[in-house]
C-alpha cells in the first residue's frame, strides 16, 4: 500500500493537491484513504468553540492561532499526542483495505520521524508567497495562523517528491497524475 505524506507552508496547496491525488488514484482504479494527522486538533478546536458559545457548523474550518496553540500544547504535554492516534488510524486503514493509497495532507516537521516510521513517502508542496497568500485568503479560515509559529517550522531533509504549485488547478492535476503513475507502478 503506497503511503504519501504531504507537507509545505500554509496555503501551498496541500489539501487541494491531496484531493487531486485522490481523484487520480480513483481514476486509476486504486482505492484511497485520506488521513489527517491533525484530526485531534480539529476535535479539540470544535470543543473550544462550543464551550465559548460559538459551535462550529463546519468542523473543517481553521482557527489558525488556536490550532497553533493547541498543537504546541498537546505536543508539550505528550510528544505523541498527534502521532500515536494517527498511527492507529493508519493501522486501521491498512487492515480495512491493504491495497488503498494512504494520503496525509498535514504533516509537520515535528511529526516527520513518526510518519517515516509508518512507511510514508514525503512529498513537499511548494508555492510562491503570492500564491500562498491568495490561497490562505480564499479558504475561509476563521483566523489565519502564524506562518512563523513553531508548529509551522520547515521540514528538514529531502522530499521523495516535490510539487511546485504555481497556483493553477491544471498544474496540480498534472503533478498528481505523474505522482500516481509513480506510486502505482
Amino acid at each position: 500500500m503506497p503511503k504519501i505524506a504531504l507537507y509545505g507552508h500554509p496555503g501551498a496547496g496541500k489539501s487541494t493537491f491531496a484531493a487531486a491525488l485522490a481523484e487520480e488514484c480513483e481514476r486509476a482504479g486504486a482505492p484511497v484513504c485520506r488521513l489527517k494527522l491533525g484530526a485531534p486538533l480539529y476535535a479539540v478546536q470544535s470543543v473550544v468553540y462550543a464551550v465559548a458559545g460559538r459551535p462550529l457548523s463546519d468542523t473543517g474550518v481553521q482557527d489558525g492561532p488556536l490550532l497553533n496553540a493547541l498543537g504546541s500544547a498537546m505536543r508539550r504535554i505528550n510528544p505523541e499526542a498527534l502521532t500515536a492516534p494517527f498511527a492507529e488510524r493508519v493501522r486501521e486503514a491498512e487492515a480495512l483495505d491493504p491495497k488503498a493509497v494512504l494520503i496525509c495532507d498535514d504533516m509537520r516537521a515535528s511529526d516527520m520521524s513518526a510518519v517515516l516510521t509508518l512507511g510514508f513517502h514525503l512529498v513537499e508542496v511548494a508555492a510562491p508567497d503570492g500564491v500562498r497568500r491568495r490561497h490562505k485568503a480564499g479558504r475561509g479560515d476563521l483566523a489565519a495562523g502564524d506562518d512563523s509559529h513553531p508548529t509551522e517550522a520547515p521540514v528538514t531533509g529531502r522530499p521523495w517528491w516535490r510539487v511546485d504549485n504555481d497556483g493553477t488547478i491544471e498544474q496540480l492535476r498534472g503533478e498528481a497524475t505523474r505522482l500516481v503513475r509513480e506510486v502505482l507502478r
